[in-house]
């Protein structure tokens, strides 16, 4: 099985059935299969082959979902692109990846124009725009309409081979440091994952997901897998910045689903009128994309009721996911990022690889078929993390006595105070039960007494009036001294990528530069 039989069985089985809302509009699953042979047709007739490397920089669309299985249908890789970007990001990744094509819209042509002159190896864009003067000035590259393409494509399978060990993509993950690194997935690891994934929702062809993530995240694209795979459908919609309206298109469609990340969560309990809404459809909602406070999760479980809520953990590196916690059981194990979810074994381990006693911590290793087959093009990273068969997640934890799972930190998010080792997790986890306190991410500064100090970054709630001294006072019951914040910084808000992780290396940076 390949990636992109999830789409193609659908079509087959259902052709007239809808697959994906976005913009007030339906489109089925034949209409788009139809649109993604065309795009495959298209680069095949190109001289794309198999293995080849093709980006794709768009926003969730009809458009997007085409082109990710029109890609795979060719035999190439696909290579998530950012859509929050720059020239010199795009330059690099291009680069990096070695893609040959790429599938875009016009508002990106700011950046990509300016990025192709120091990208030799990429001689093809495809791209939502009329005027292609620009590109065609540039002397070594072919663009096309990506609207021509559809109208006039060959409708018919393209006929390419490929087995479920070959590539099917490169996601680009956005370390703490230097570039991002290009996470390898073969067809075989995201079937595994999905099928898994699809296991403990018990995902149907009657599930319908609202879609707030960006496919380019691997979360966002582990939405529209599974849903495809169950022959279930996705709801589109890009505004989350205006949370009411998402809301409203949940209640029109009818969602069964919804997902996303801690600041998904947060903006909606804070900043949305999500307390006034009932959606009388909604089945489950799933959380991952980092560590959501207990605290946090009480009130999204409160909430979304009588939705089950699934607290789930994972990395881009395996697909993404590795493990969940059963909604049954979240007011036993509050906190908990549960068991290894099907075909995935998950399990502590100390610096040689051995499996620890229950309560006692390490890193949290695990191995499976859904593991990816290495950084591309970095074979000392991949080494760093892919060793004896097992992944290294970077993640501290712990399994306690009934074999559930806890993060206690990140390997690298740990601040020495006085050489002291502190999870800024465990701070954050502690602030957040303040009422008047939205969002904050605690950092490591310098500091000439301690060596690194503890600073909270905090943003209140909207009209709460929060000082510092309270903050202390809270958490003076909550924490050892070692562990209370010696820093506070108080912000409107906290800098995100657009899958909603905040970007700590940011905050450093800017306590650097005061």
């Amino acid at each position: 099985m390949l990636v992109n039989n999830f789409l193609e069985k659908c079509a087959e089985n259902h052709p007239d059935k809808p697959a994906a809302w976005y913009r007030d509009q339906w489109m089925t699953f034949g209409a788009i299969e139809t649109m993604a042979n065309k795009i495959a047709n298209f680069l095949k007739d190109e001289g794309i082959r198999r293995g080849d490397r093709v980006a794709i920089l768009y926003e969730n669309s009809f458009h997007y979902i085409a082109a990710y299985y029109g890609i795979l249908k060719a035999g190439a890789v696909t290579v998530a692109l950012n859509t929050d970007t720059t020239a010199d990001a795009l330059a690099y990744t291009l680069n990096h990846s070695g893609a040959r094509a790429i599938v875009t819209n016009q508002k990106y042509s700011r950046h990509l124009l300016p990025a192709l002159p120091r990208i030799p190896e990429l001689t093809r864009v495809v791209i939502q725009q009329d005027d292609l003067s620009a590109y065609n000035e540039i002397g070594r590259i072919h663009s096309v309409r990506l609207q021509d393409v559809l109208e006039n494509g060959k409708t018919g399978p393209a006929g390419v081979r490929c087995i479920d060990i070959d590539l099917a993509s490169i996601v680009y993950t956005s370390g703490s440091t230097g570039n991002p690194k290009g996470v390898t997935l073969t067809h075989l690891n995201v079937i595994t994952n999905t099928r898994s994934i699809v296991e403990y929702l018990e995902l149907t062809g009657r599930d319908r997901i609202m879609v707030v993530l960006p496919f380019y995240y691997i979360y966002g694209k582990s939405l529209l897998n599974t849903h495809y795979f169950a022959g279930g459908s996705v709801v589109l919609d890009n505004r989350f910045s205006y949370p009411q309206v998402v809301l409203e298109t949940m209640k029109k469609t009818g969602v069964t689903g919804f997902s996303g990340v801690p600041s998904t969560f947060m903006i909606l309990l804070n900043k949305s009128a999500i307390r006034n809404y009932s959606f009388d459809t909604l089945r489950y909602v799933t959380q991952a994309g980092g560590a959501m406070a207990p605290a946090v999760q009480k009130e999204v479980v409160d909430v979304f009721h009588p939705a089950k809520v699934f607290i789930m953990y994972g990395a881009t590196e395996a697909s993404a996911r590795l493990s969940y916690l059963k909604p049954d059981m979240l007011h036993k194990k509050w906190g908990s990022i549960g068991r290894a979810i099907p075909n995935v074994d998950l399990f502590v381990a100390d610096e040689q690889g051995n499996r620890l006693p229950p309560n006692q911590p390490g890193e949290i290793v695990a191995r499976g078929a859904n593991m990816m087959a290495g950084y591309w093009r970095d074979p000392e990273g991949t080494q760093q993390v892919l060793k004896n068969g097992l992944y290294y997640t970077g993640d501290l934890g712990i399994e306690d006595d009934d074999g559930y799972y806890f993060v206690v930190g990140r390997s690298k998010d740990i601040i020495k105070p006085g050489g002291l080792r502190v999870s800024a997790k465990e701070i954050e986890e502690a602030l957040l039960e303040m009422k008047e306190i939205h969002e904050v991410a605690v950092i490591g500064v310098e500091d000439d007494v301690l060596g690194e100090a503890i600073k909270a970054c905090i943003v209140p709630r909207e009209k709460a009036r929060l000082e510092q001294e309270a903050v202390v006072k809270f958490l003076k019951h909550k924490l050892p001294p070692y562990k209370q914040p010696k820093y506070y910084r108080f912000l409107d808000s906290l800098p995100k990528n657009e899958s909603g992780k905040v970007l700590k290396q940011v905050l450093k940076a800017q306590e650097k530069q005061n």
